[in-house]
């Protein structure tokens, strides 16, 4: 037992002189990192209850194409003078429709745009049924 505590003696200490350096740095550096964390900016939620669904078609398709309901509750996350300059009218959503021919039961994702600095935390609903009406064939 006397000869495992004395052999090696030097490579012993400097192990343990290069552990307990390796400990200080890392918890230095890790006590800087979180002294120079930014703090959380406070945050304000709005929601929007009928933003007007914009339905999106090719130029072509002059169908009535239609989505149900017309209009989505938004929920919206930003900045407070953010979020409270904002207007309904800047909030913009969309179905893409283009490539439809005709369909049963579609339904059809709703895109939601909205500023910079504002995110959008929810949308209800989230997809909408399109109402496709037949395309009519031209006569020759």
């Amino acid at each position: 037992m006397r000869n495992f505590l004395t052999k090696d003696v030097g490579w012993k200490l400097f192990s343990l002189a290069l552990a307990v350096g390796f400990w200080f740095t890392v918890n230095t550096l890790s006590r800087k990192a979180l002294s120079l964390a930014k703090p959380l900016e406070p945050s304000a939620t709005l929601a929007f209850n009928h933003v007007p669904v914009m339905v999106m078609s090719a130029a072509a398709d002059v169908r009535a194409l239609k989505v149900q309901p017309a209009g989505v509750q938004v929920t919206i996350r930003g900045r407070p003078e953010v979020v409270n300059a904002l207007d309904e009218k800047e909030i913009h959503a969309v179905v893409d429709l283009t490539g439809i021919e005709s369909a049963r039961d579609l339904k059809k994702h709703v895109d939601v745009s909205v500023p910079p600095g504002v995110t959008v935390v929810r949308v209800q609903p989230a997809e909408l049924d399109v109402v496709v009406p037949p395309k009519v064939e031209k006569l020759k």
